[in-house]
């Protein structure tokens, strides 16, 4: 069976926000959260265009600047962006690497920090995102 099949379906589940960009800055994927999450910026319909029409000239200089480090090395692959104390999450870019470790693009990974409040195994529940 192909792997992007699963990888999508790992992507579309996960509760954080997923952009994934190539290494020309066009988005070329989001998952659901990250549509909801970017809705006042697009969206979804962001998908297509550059990264950098949602981002102001700062933050777009330092995407540069990371994706040339993960350019350098193919041992350079996440770095710390952000800390955001309101939602307690670490931010960090990760460079996508194809199987030959040539960088195809990046995404940006948010690590949320607070502790689980469901019970274990709890079928009941329907959890939500963080």
């Amino acid at each position: 069976m192909d792997i992007s099949i699963f990888l999508k379906s790992l992507a579309d589940s996960d509760t954080a926000p997923i952009v994934i960009c190539d290494k020309e800055h066009n988005i070329v994927y989001m998952n659901p959260t990250a549509d909801e999450h970017y809705k006042k910026w697009g969206g979804v319909e962001l998908v297509g265009k550059s990264i950098f029409s949602c981002h102001n000239s700062h933050s777009v200089e330092k995407i540069k600047k990371v994706v040339d480090w993960f350019s350098e090395n193919p041992q350079n692959n996440r770095i710390f962006t952000y800390h955001n104390p309101t939602q307690n999450k670490d931010v960090y870019m990760i460079a996508l690497r194809n199987e030959n470790g040539e960088l195809i693009g990046y995404y940006e990974k948010h690590e949320y920090r607070n502790a689980e409040t469901a019970n274990l195994y709890d079928f009941l529940k329907k959890h939500q995102s963080p």
